[in-house]
């Protein structure tokens, strides 16, 4: 049997050689939206809302990075609640008002199936404000599964770009002769590591673009709290640390 690390290292250097180039456009793309003093916001619902909250507040990561969150959509008040809340039609609507999404800001929508009434509604109203919204999303699921949204339209439909996670449908990536279901999945190990990329990748274009890059000193090292402290000041009125 393939090991679970072996499988998603594969499908890791499969998507270094497919999506290099593009997650390199994509980050000029970011690097534009915050030299305009723009954020970058992400959305998820259940265990998407943990890849949400990866990059946030991070030893060696991005300063302006806010996590969107809407608690019923999270895990932290039950799955199946969460699960329920993000297929229901305009149940994200109602907090969204309350979400300060600007024309210079990149929100990052992530949703594995694409399909959900939340994500979209997310993606719907980021537009709509003018930011930069990208999905990160499985396409696999694009011609098999339709969308629940009272539109009709799937996450690609409605964002500005895809970035393919290329994660299988039903998320599980190993198949054992004797069990029955497939098990194993990689959404979360996969996002996390494209997320990453994407950002270390605008880290780059950050500097050469001719900006320095607003980047997290790890709190575990001595003498660093005055770097911090002042990037904090800096995008303090537009992200709750």
């Amino acid at each position: 049997m393939l090991s679970y690390l072996s499988k998603v290292s594969d499908q890791l250097m499969n998507l270094e050689k497919s999506t290099s180039t593009h997650l390199t456009s994509v980050s000029r793309m970011i690097t534009e939206q915050l030299n305009k003093d723009g954020i970058i916001h992400l959305f998820g619902c259940g265990h998407s809302s943990l890849l949400a909250q990866e990059p946030y507040y991070r030893a060696g990561g991005l300063v302006p990075i806010r996590p969107m969150i809407i608690e019923p959509l999270t895990l932290s008040q039950g799955a199946v609640q969460s699960s329920e809340y993000e297929k229901t039609p305009n149940f994200a609507e109602g907090y969204l008002a309350a979400e300060d999404v600007r024309a210079e800001d990149v929100v990052i929508v992530i949703s594995t199936s694409g399909r959900n009434p939340a994500p979209i509604d997310v993606a719907n109203y980021s537009r709509g404000k003018g930011a930069y919204v990208i999905g990160l999303m499985s396409m696999e699921y694009s011609f098999t599964q339709p969308s629940r949204h009272p539109s009709g339209k799937r996450l690609e439909e409605v964002v500005d770009i895809v970035i393919d996670t290329q994660v299988p449908i039903g998320d599980a990536a190993l198949e054992v002769e004797g069990i029955a279901q497939a098990f194993a999945p990689v959404s979360s190990v996969i996002g996390a590591a494209l997320i990453q990329d994407l950002l270390a990748k605008t880290i780059v274009s950050l500097q050469e673009s001719g900006e320095e890059p607003p980047i997290f000193l790890s709190g575990n090292l001595d003498g660093v709290e005055e770097h911090n402290r002042k990037l904090i000041e800096k995008y303090q009125d537009r992200i709750k640390f």
